[in-house]
């Protein structure tokens, strides 16, 4: 992997950039794209600008997944920023640049353990963040919970799993992503998983894979599951083969997991959600409602999945 560069704000307002050539995404349509979980996460609270900060390096792929190093004295006591952004060269993507974001509530001086968020179809980190995660954190940090970082990452349309082409963003995470983090100040020893869509499914499959001992819960929301590789839309797997590789369906590291599944009552994916909830070991918390699959569902959702999450990265 390459070298990742970074820029940070310890309280903002605006809009945050991020290096590396960045872009922002935005809200898509429901529709066909929603059947095949390709909406955009869209705004959710507000949004922050970023100031210059110090490069940092960027761990080689494969690197052990360990608790963040001491801080360095002279920033020790000093308060992380609320949002800092940054961009590597992932070689688990195939040599592409991968933007990152991290939100933290305003005055830490400790390692936050964090939630990765993950984006769906046609999103990206930048649009999951646009909504201003910061005051989200803010206002759940303010109502007294146990206080934690939200991180989002660009992971590609290729549905968090390994394609054909070579393509790995669950590996990226994983594997670069995770141990990037400790570099900046977070404790990796234990995770959260969120996502919408494809990242509602990448959530549930990256979690399992990472197992109970290190993933502290998961929180997929409207999460895009097929019961059959020939129920799956177009991209989402390479072949029969590929989707029984990657299938959440049984997968044994979430019984000992703690998740969270919200989904609407009128979304494409809800009688496979309705049918994957009853094969899990010890069900899920949340639940159905009224609604479709897009940010006009996701967005009321978002203070109490962080709410239910806190308790869990404490």
């Amino acid at each position: 992997a390459g070298a990742t560069s970074a820029t940070g704000n310890a309280a903002s307002s605006t809009p945050s950039g991020t290096s590396g050539g960045g872009s922002t995404g935005s809200a898509g349509s429901v529709g066909a794209a929603g059947a095949a979980g390709a909406v955009a996460a869209g705004p959710l609270f507000g949004s922050t600008p970023t100031v210059a900060g110090p490069a940092v390096a960027m761990t080689g792929v494969g690197a052990p997944l360990l608790p963040p190093p001491p801080l360095d004295p002279a920033t020790a006591g000093a308060a992380a920023p609320t949002m800092v952004t940054g961009s590597f060269v992932s070689a688990a993507r195939g040599g592409i640049p991968t933007n990152w974001a991290i939100a933290r509530p305003p005055g830490q001086t400790q390692p936050l353990r964090p939630v990765i968020a993950l984006h769906g179809k046609g999103s990206d980190a930048a649009t999951v963040m646009a909504g201003g995660v910061e005051q989200g954190l803010a206002q759940a940090v303010a109502a007294g919970l146990p206080p934690f970082a939200v991180v989002a990452v660009d992971g590609g349309g290729s549905y968090w799993h390994k394609r054909a082409s070579g393509e790995d963003s669950g590996a990226m995470v994983l594997d670069e992503l995770i141990p990037m983090l400790g570099e900046q100040g977070l404790d990796t020893s234990r995770v959260a998983f969120l996502g919408w869509s494809m990242g509602g499914y990448g959530a549930l499959l990256l979690g399992g894979r990472l197992g109970p001992a290190r993933t502290a819960a998961i929180c997929a929301v409207s999460p895009a599951l097929w019961t059959s590789s020939g129920a799956t839309a177009p991209g989402a797997f390479d072949g029969a083969g590929d989707y029984a590789a990657n299938s959440v369906w049984g997968l044994p590291g979430l019984a000992g997991i703690p998740i969270r599944i919200d989904c609407g009552d009128s979304d494409p994916f809800a009688s496979a959600t309705k049918q994957f909830i009853a094969q899990l070991p010890h069900g899920a918390a949340g639940g159905f409602s009224p609604g479709g699959h897009g940010p006009e569902f996701w967005n009321p959702q978002m203070q109490d999945e962080l709410v239910w999450l806190a308790p869990f990265l404490g």
